[in-house]
């Protein structure tokens, strides 16, 4: 699972640098407000637990509490479905990273105009990111069975929630209507399957390299 967090948090380092060259400016990678800060000493316990704790599981007793192994059945098949979830949460976070192009954010700057991103995995859901990151974040408890994993994944699918219902907010805001109707024919986290909508009204015209305000990285 270090390995794992080593990758994913790497990436979204030079993912960040990456488009910040390309852009010319911020990714919005500092946080702003009172609300944003407490999000991200979220991330950052999410992020120095996920790199810790194979370290404090390693003896399967526990260097600390809530890190030793718990004795659940250990079974080739938990071990396998772990890693195919870790695997699959990141490759489908390139995914989501190749869809955004430009338009990958850390973070929400209200003064920026968004562009919607409905392409690519935004055409099914309307937080791949975060749904990518749960995957990958759930593979934990299967590989490392503790209460600290199990706090990391609670955490996480909090902090993604509340992110994601922001975001929306400021959208909703911003685009009004074209927002609406792309909600309608989206889910937040699965896909709407079966569902036929009316055609979205056109967004407004904006800048080339005026972006959709992306989701924050685990975004």
């Amino acid at each position: 699972m270090f390995g794992s967090a080593v990758i994913y948090w790497a990436g979204v380092w030079v993912q960040s640098r990456r488009i910040r060259r390309r852009i010319g400016r911020s990714t919005n990678s500092r946080p702003r407000g009172a609300k944003e800060q407490l999000l991200w000493a979220g991330w950052m316990f999410v992020v120095t637990a996920w790199l810790a704790l194979p370290f404090l599981c390693a003896t399967g007793q526990g260097r600390l509490p809530g890190t030793a192994i718990l004795p659940v059945p250990a079974h080739p098949l938990f071990l396998a479905l772990g890693i195919s979830m870790a695997v699959a949460g990141y490759a489908g976070t390139i995914w989501c990273y190749v869809a955004m192009g430009n338009a990958w954010r850390m973070g929400v700057n209200r003064a920026e105009k968004p562009e919607l991103v409905t392409c690519g995995p935004y055409g099914f859901v309307r937080h791949p990111i975060y749904l990518f990151q749960v995957i990958m974040v759930a593979a934990i408890p299967l590989l490392l069975p503790s209460v600290l994993a199990l706090a990391i994944l609670a955490v996480h699918i909090l902090l993604a929630r509340t992110k994601a219902a922001d975001e929306e907010s400021h959208l909703r805001t911003l685009l009004g209507q074209p927002y609406e109707a792309y909600c309608a024919r989206t889910g937040r986290w699965w896909p709407r399957f079966g569902r036929r909508e009316a055609p979205e009204p056109p967004l407004p015209a904006v800048e080339r390299d005026t972006l959709k305000p992306a989701e924050h990285p685990l975004k």
